[in-house]
């Protein structure tokens, strides 16, 4: 579709669909000017409705289904206010609905090692088709969905490629598909014992943690005399959060809390990254200071209101995303300076053998 299609197409849904008496493109109440990234709505001010979020969320509930599949609205957090071409007051202004063209695509990987060797490089990690991150640029990574909703798959595709670059060591308390792939990968890995408790379990973490921490001074110190010099990454993966700040003495979670927060706020420069996966991201599973600090977000499974109040606090109306079904799918977010920061469908790669 091209412009005035897009155009001719869009004018009579929002007439019919805004539900404003007397609103429509017919009494010159608003236009619609179509760009290559999105479309803005442009009311002609004074107007007889209010230019507020209540506006902006229905024009995109309305939009967001009809255009898909040619195009694939973006949730915003918030009402997305442009200024527009022109030196005319009455339309100086307009709702900005900034677009994905066409629908987001999985990938889907026959063979991984030769997919990583062919298609992946540091800067260059592939979530979904035209969809790549940075791992230099991206600090921390959360990860929640409720159970079967692909938070294993997602992060094992993830692992399998960032440990060609990165030292890690994996954390799992369920003793699970991660210390599996730290077996067959020989990578340090921390689990429960049958005969330690909780307690002696997250101080065994908190010991690790505490060793990345004096690593991340170390590196500092380095950094002071030495700005650009450039580190090995190294990378802590905490599986299942939850299971391991529940159900522990007050001090203990206390200390992993701090331990944690340290290594969120000081691991940017130092190149230490955290990875952390649980069903859900309340104040119990880590503190807010940890969770402000990771820049790519994936929530897959169910996506509602309450699925996505601790990951994406400013979200409204996220059931209005329009997301394919399937394995390992939901949204995304990434904050790091290049992409946009709107809220993404993803759908997460599949692949028929992992390494």
């Amino acid at each position: 579709m091209n412009k005035i299609e897009v155009k001719n197409f869009l004018n009579p849904s929002l007439n019919l669909g805004l539900g404003l008496e007397g609103v429509s493109t017919y009494t010159k109440s608003f236009d619609i000017e179509i760009y290559e990234d999105g479309f803005v709505f442009i009311p002609s001010v004074p107007s007889t409705f209010l230019l507020n979020n209540d506006l902006y969320n229905r024009i995109y509930q309305l939009s967001s289904s009809i255009l898909y599949p040619e195009f694939t609205l973006l949730k915003q957090s918030g009402t997305y206010l442009v200024q527009t071409n022109t030196k005319d007051i009455h339309t100086a202004r307009g709702f900005f609905f900034p677009w994905y063209i066409g629908i987001p695509r999985r990938l889907e990987i026959n063979n991984l090692e030769n997919f990583i060797a062919s298609s992946v490089t540091e800067q260059k990690i592939p979530l979904m088709e035209n969809l790549n991150f940075d791992y230099s640029k991206v600090h921390h990574i959360a990860i929640a969905g409720n159970s079967g909703s692909g938070k294993s798959q997602s992060l094992i595709y993830i692992m399998s490629i960032i440990q060609n670059f990165s030292d890690m060591v994996i954390i799992d308390p369920k003793f699970d598909s991660p210390s599996r792939f730290a077996f067959a990968h020989s990578i340090q890995l921390v689990k429960p014992t049958n005969n330690r408790s909780q307690d002696d379990f997250v101080n065994q973490v908190c010991e690790v943690l505490s060793e990345h921490v004096e690593i991340i001074q170390k590196r500092q110190e380095e950094l002071f005399n030495d700005p650009n010099k450039v580190f090995r990454h190294k990378t802590i993966i905490i599986d299942e959060l939850l299971a391991l700040s529940a159900g522990v003495t007050k001090s203990t979670q206390t200390t992993f809390f701090a331990l944690l927060s340290q290594i969120a706020l000081l691991g940017r420069s130092a190149r230490v990254h955290l990875i952390l996966v649980s069903q859900r991201f309340d104040n119990n599973a880590l503190p807010i200071s940890v969770r402000e600090q990771c820049n790519l977000i994936l929530q897959l499974g169910n996506i509602n209101k309450k699925t996505t109040q601790f990951l994406f606090p400013d979200l409204e109306n996220s059931e209005d995303i329009v997301i394919s079904k399937g394995p390992a799918s939901g949204i995304v977010q990434i904050i790091d300076g290049i992409h946009a920061s709107n809220v993404l469908p993803i759908l997460m790669p599949t692949v028929k053998e992992l390494i």
